[in-house]
């Protein structure tokens, strides 16, 4: 309990811009987890939405009754990439005279688009929890040499030097980079953590695309074939 009071008594005694310095650490380390738990539940839905989807998909349903039958009032994750492809190629058969590698060409780029999205929905505020990581340690460093160069300044004016002199103002100092470190460890390892996650998803969506597009490739060539044994 002393040593918490001791603590809350250092803070309150810093200089203005330690305690501003303080003050935007505190915000910064807020924000971070609030971001942590915020990035961790879409994480974690997409990776569920794209396993349910995905079994849904290949329990050997016909296509028309996947497209018909969405698995929530809106689709994300691989099942966005599914409905997207799927409704250009639909599109695009409608459409007389339509190559076939133009046809597929069209459903592989909106299905580039709909991993795109996906992308950057995975991605959100990343960059903001990398920024954090590397920038709070450099802020409290900051405060830490501002309160020390402070506490040396009035150790100049005074007539006997003492440890017990400049120790108050050096442990000031101190908690601006004990606070930036505070701030900048949970977001360095939640973004590593998310930034590969994220890689993995996007990677099973792409893999997704490419085995859809092989799908949708064997079933446009199909009717040419039929037609020409007939």
């Amino acid at each position: 309990m002393n040593e918490e009071l001791s603590i809350l008594a250092l803070v309150a005694e810093a200089g203005l811009l330690v305690k501003g310095v303080m003050l935007i650490l505190v915000a910064s380390s807020i924000t971070s987890w609030a971001l942590i738990f915020q990035r961790g539940m879409v994480l974690s839905a997409a990776k569920r939405q794209a396993r349910a989807f995905e079994e849904r998909f290949w329990s050997g349903l016909d296509l028309v009754r996947v497209y018909r039958e969405p698995g929530g009032e809106k689709p994300l994750s691989t099942e966005s990439i599914f409905r997207a492809g799927f409704k250009e190629f639909n599109r695009l058969r409608q459409q007389h005279g339509v190559d076939p590698d133009a046809l597929m060409e069209g459903v592989q780029r909106s299905m580039r688009v709909a991993v795109a999205r996906e992308q950057e929905r995975l991605e959100k505020h990343l960059p903001l929890l990398a920024t954090i990581g590397s920038i709070s340690p450099y802020i409290g460093l900051f405060g830490t040499v501002w309160g020390i160069m402070n506490s040396f300044r009035g150790l100049a004016n005074a007539q006997q030097a003492t440890l017990a002199t400049v120790a108050p103002g050096i442990s000031e100092a101190l908690i601006a980079t004990a606070i930036g470190l505070f701030a900048a460890i949970p977001a360095v390892v939640a973004y590593n953590r998310y930034a590969a996650q994220s890689d993995s998803i996007l990677a099973g969506h792409e893999t997704f695309a490419d085995e859809f597009s092989s799908i949708l490739h064997r079933k446009v060539h199909a009717k040419p074939q039929a037609e020409a044994s007939a």
